[in-house]
Order: structure tokens, then C-alpha cells, then sequence
């Protein structure tokens, strides 16, 4: 049996119809900065920097499957649909796993059957529906591949606590999908506050990890995940500027048609590397780089939180 892949060839994108700031998260989302512009020039942009990765990917032969905006009139506005990886992820063994939202209004953004359905439309094989999120007890969250950072062909599975990180749910993440490790940290920016997904305080590819050493605040944590890493890992460490500012930890490795290796992120994270930490990375894969000022500031998320990954098999045949 061959190993698992910790790189994606496809990824389900989200259209921003609704983009804007979102007021239920910027309760502890400290990356989202409050807008000046109109809320309508603040969508406008959003989707011009979305449909622009978009064409960038599948001009690099990533496969891209597009999960429209919902259009029933009866629709709740959801301003960060455009980050789909936290309330869904796909897996090797035909599972689609469904998350526990903090905001309620982020809730409005699972639409299981219409992500099936693409997905299956798209060639892709879906065996199993995890409804975790139906599971998980009241006011105990854990948002998919924003809380968990997922090692998936060394079975572990990376998480900072956080409100939309409950420590419960995480164990039961990883008896529920068989990880034989768990690593638990804290982890916090400049102002001491928890940050509030694992993913914009590192990423791990086939071969490089990039981690942000600095917000891990405890130093047993902090050594527990760098050893862990390292044994799979060249690790490139990251200030918590880098983090804060240039969203150099949300970032994510892909493959293309080809299967060659590449790192998806957006050019203020690329400007916010160090050159010699550019030559780690590009050890390991092109870097391709995006522009997605408004989506990074308005929304608090980068290049990693749009892109959903899909580990699913692919069937013989896409659906006509």
C-alpha cells in the first residue's frame, strides 16, 4: 500500500458573494482589520482577488472545483464563505467530514449535499458523510483544517486551543479518524490572545514545515512541536510579525496535474519571507503567489483558508 499524500491535487473554492467584515468573528479574530471603503467596493475587490487565484491555480494545472453561492431567496449572507476549509475536509478513504462552527452565521455556509453533489460531479469518489458537527456537544467548536493542521501520511495532527478549538473535540478528531498523535499547544500573537486557528500559525507540505516558534508561549510546547516536525520536516520558523502581518504560516503546498509540488500563497506572505527563508521553500516547491490584500485585511484569512483540499479518489469517469 502506497503511502498517503500530504498534498492535494484538487481544492473546492467558494465564490465571496457575500464578502465583508464580519462582525461575529472579529470577536477574536485579531487579523480582521475594520474597513474604510463601502461595503460593496470591499466585494468588488474580494471577488476580482478570488476569481484571479482562481485562474492563477488552473493556469498552473491545479484542479479547481467551484462551490457556487447559494441564490435562494430565503439565503442567510455568509461574508466568509469564501474560507470553506473550516467547516469541511475530505479524506483518502472517501469521507467528507462536516465541523462545528463557532459564529452562527458561519454555520449558514454547510451545504453537505450541494458539496457532494460538485464533488461527485467533479469525479470524485464520496463514500461517507461525517456529520461531526451534529455530533459535538453545544458551544464546543473545532473548525476543520483551521484548528487541526493535519499530517496525513504521518498520522498527526497539530493544534493550537483557541474558542474554535475545543481540546475534547480534538480527541475525538483523532480516535474518530485513527491519528496515532495529537499535539496540543498554546499559542498566541502580540497581544496575548489566543490566535484563533492553528493554520495561520503554521503549515506542513510533503517535505517543509513552516511553524511560527515564537507565539508557541510555553517552552515544552514549543520544543514538542519543533521535534515532532523535524522528524518529517525541514522547518522554517517564523516570527510572529511574519505571522501577524504577512500571513507567512497560512500558506499551502499543492500539486498539479503533473504532480509537481508547489506553494500556494498570497504576495504579502511571499514579501514577508526572509530570502533565505525563500530558499528553503522553493527547495520544496515553486512558490506561487497571489494577491489577496482586501480578502487578507477584511476577512482575516489568507491563501491557506480558501482552499479546501480534496484527498478524494477519483472514479473512473467524471459525471457528464
Amino acid at each position: 500500500m502506497s503511502r498517503p499524500r500530504r498534498t492535494a491535487d484538487g481544492v473546492v473554492m467558494v465564490r465571496p458573494r457575500d464578502f465583508g467584515f464580519n462582525e461575529e468573528t472579529a470577536l477574536d479574530n485579531e487579523f480582521q482589520a475594520r474597513p474604510t471603503d463601502s461595503a460593496t467596493e470591499i466585494n468588488r475587490r474580494a471577488n476580482v482577488e478570488f476569481q484571479n487565484m482562481v485562474d492563477r491555480l488552473r493556469g498552473e494545472g491545479v484542479e479547481v472545483m467551484l462551490l457556487e453561492p447559494d441564490d435562494s431567496p430565503a439565503r442567510t449572507p455568509v461574508p466568509d464563505a469564501v474560507f470553506p476549509n473550516n467547516w469541511f475536509s475530505t479524506h483518502a478513504d472517501g469521507a467528507i467530514v462536516v465541523y462545528p462552527m463557532m459564529a452562527p452565521n458561519r454555520r449558514a455556509e454547510i451545504r453537505v449535499d450541494d458539496l457532494a453533489r460538485l464533488l461527485r460531479d467533479n469525479g470524485r469518489l464520496v463514500e461517507k458523510i461525517v456529520r461531526f458537527d451534529l455530533e459535538a456537544p453545544e458551544e464546543c467548536f473545532l473548525e476543520g483544517t483551521g484548528a487541526l493542521v493535519l499530517d496525513r501520511a504521518g498520522r498527526a495532527a497539530y493544534a493550537a486551543r483557541s474558542n474554535r478549538c475545543d481540546p475534547d473535540l480534538f480527541e475525538r478528531f483523532l480516535r474518530l479518524r485513527s491519528y496515532n498523535e495529537g499535539i496540543l499547544f498554546d499559542a498566541a500573537g502580540s497581544s496575548g490572545k489566543p490566535v484563533y486557528h492553528t493554520n495561520v500559525v503554521m503549515s506542513v507540505g510533503e517535505r517543509c514545515a513552516v511553524v511560527c516558534t515564537d507565539s508557541i508561549a510555553r517552552p515544552a510546547d514549543r520544543e514538542r512541536v519543533v521535534q515532532a516536525l523535524r522528524r518529517s520536516f525541514e522547518v522554517v520558523e517564523i516570527s510572529i510579525e511574519q505571522m501577524q502581518e504577512h500571513f507567512c504560516g497560512n500558506i499551502l503546498q499543492l500539486r498539479n496535474r503533473d504532480g509537481e509540488i508547489m506553494t500556494v500563497m498570497s504576495s504579502r506572505a511571499e514579501r514577508g519571507f526572509t530570502a533565505k527563508q525563500r530558499e528553503q521553500l522553493v527547495r520544496h516547491g515553486r512558490i506561487v503567489a497571489v494577491d489577496l490584500e482586501t480578502i487578507e485585511s477584511v476577512g482575516g484569512g489568507s491563501a491557506r483558508c480558501m482552499l479546501a483540499e480534496v484527498f478524494l479518489k477519483k472514479t473512473q469517469r467524471r459525471a457528464q
